[in-house]
C-alpha cells in the first residue's frame, strides 16, 4: 500500500524531475504543495509544517534527459541551506539559490514555505559556467536585483491558475530573463555572466520589435540594426548565437501568426491571402509554399482539416 512518502516522491518526480529523496529521520509527510508549468518552466511552492519533514533531500540523476536542467529556489519563511560544488549557502527569509539538478546535491529544510522554478539550461541564456558558478551561492533578496526576483516568484504560484496556455508561455519566457538578469547582476560588470545578459537583454529587445512589426511587408535586416542602434554586422552575429538567422526568424513567427490565425474559429470566413497579408506575406504564392514546408499542408487544406464542422 503506497506511503505518504511515495506519494511525496511521486509529486518531487513530477515537481523537479527522477531523483531519489531521502530524509534524514521518520518524517511526518503532511506538506503541502502547489504545482504549475509555465511553457519550459515548471513552478512549484511547498510548504514543510514540521522540522523534520523532509530535512534532507539529494538529488541522484537517473536519468540522462536531466541534464542541463536548473532550479532556482526562494525562501518564503522558515529555515533552509542548500549545498553543492563544494559550497553551501544558508538562506534567509526572501533569498535565492540556484542549483544544477543534473548534479548531486542537498538541501536542509526545517519548517519553512519555499518557491521554486525548473527550468532547462538552454531557457536561460547564460554561459554554462555562469550559471554553475552560481550553485549554492546565497542571492539575498533584500536588495537590488535579487529583491524584484524575489518578490516576482512569491506570488506566482497564487496565480497559476487564472494563466492560459499561451500566457503562461510568454510568461515562463518573462521568468527566465528576470533570472538572467539576477544570476548577471550577481556576477560582477566584467564577467562572464555580465556580457551573455547584456547579449540577451539586446537579442530580447530585437525579438519584440521584430514582433511588433511583423505585419509589415518591408520588416528588413537593415531597418532592424537602424531602429535598435546597432550595425547590421552585429544584428546577424546576435542570431548566429542562436544558430538561425533575422529572415528566419522573422519568416518563422510570422508562420506562426498565420497558423494562429488559421487555426482561430472566429477567423474562419477571412480569406487565406488577406491572414498571409496581414502577416507581412505579399505574395500569396510564396506563403503558400513556405506554410506547406513548414507544416505539411497548403494552408487552406490545414485550415480545413483542422476546423471540421
Amino acid at each position: 500500500m503506497p506511503t505518504r512518502f511515495d506519494y511525496w516522491s511521486d509529486i518531487a518526480d513530477q515537481v523537479i524531475g527522477p531523483v531519489e529523496l531521502r530524509p534524514s529521520d521518520d518524517p511526518d509527510f503532511r506538506d503541502l504543495w502547489r504545482l504549475g508549468r509555465l511553457g519550459a518552466v515548471g513552478v512549484h511552492e511547498g510548504v514543510v509544517t514540521r522540522g523534520g519533514a523532509l530535512r534532507y533531500r539529494e538529488h541522484h540523476v537517473r536519468r540522462a534527459d536531466r541534464d542541463g536542467m536548473f532550479m532556482v529556489t526562494g525562501l518564503v519563511r522558515g529555515t533552509m541551506g542548500v549545498e553543492q560544488d563544494d559550497r553551501q549557502a544558508v538562506l534567509r527569509p526572501g533569498d535565492l539559490a540556484v542549483v544544477d539538478l543534473s548534479r548531486p546535491s542537498r538541501v536542509v529544510l526545517g519548517p519553512c514555505r519555499t518557491t521554486s522554478v525548473v527550468f532547462p539550461r538552454e531557457q536561460v541564456p547564460l554561459h554554462a559556467d555562469a550559471l554553475t558558478a552560481r550553485t549554492a551561492s546565497r542571492i539575498r533578496g533584500d536588495r537590488g536585483m535579487g529583491a524584484l526576483a524575489s518578490s516576482f516568484l512569491r506570488g506566482l504560484p497564487q496565480q497559476l491558475d487564472a494563466i492560459d496556455d499561451v500566457s503562461g508561455a510568454r510568461l515562463g519566457t518573462t521568468v527566465a530573463d528576470l533570472l538572467t538578469a539576477t544570476v548577471t547582476g550577481c556576477s560582477g560588470p566584467g564577467s562572464r555572466a555580465a556580457a551573455d545578459g547584456h547579449r540577451h537583454a539586446l537579442l530580447a529587445q530585437i525579438r519584440t520589435f521584430i514582433e511588433l512589426h511583423l505585419g509589415d511587408p518591408d520588416l528588413a535586416p537593415a531597418r532592424i540594426a537602424a531602429e535598435n542602434h546597432i550595425s547590421i554586422r552585429y544584428l546577424h552575429k546576435l542570431f548566429e548565437s542562436e544558430e538561425t538567422s533575422v529572415a528566419d526568424w522573422i519568416r518563422r513567427r510570422r508562420l506562426e501568426r498565420c497558423r494562429g490565425d488559421l487555426l482561430d474559429p472566429r477567423l474562419r470566413g477571412r480569406p487565406v491571402a488577406a491572414i498571409a497579408a496581414r502577416w507581412g506575406f505579399r505574395d500569396p504564392a510564396y506563403f503558400n509554399r513556405v506554410f506547406r514546408a513548414t507544416y505539411g499542408a497548403p494552408p487552406g487544406r490545414f485550415r480545413d482539416a483542422r476546423l471540421l464542422p
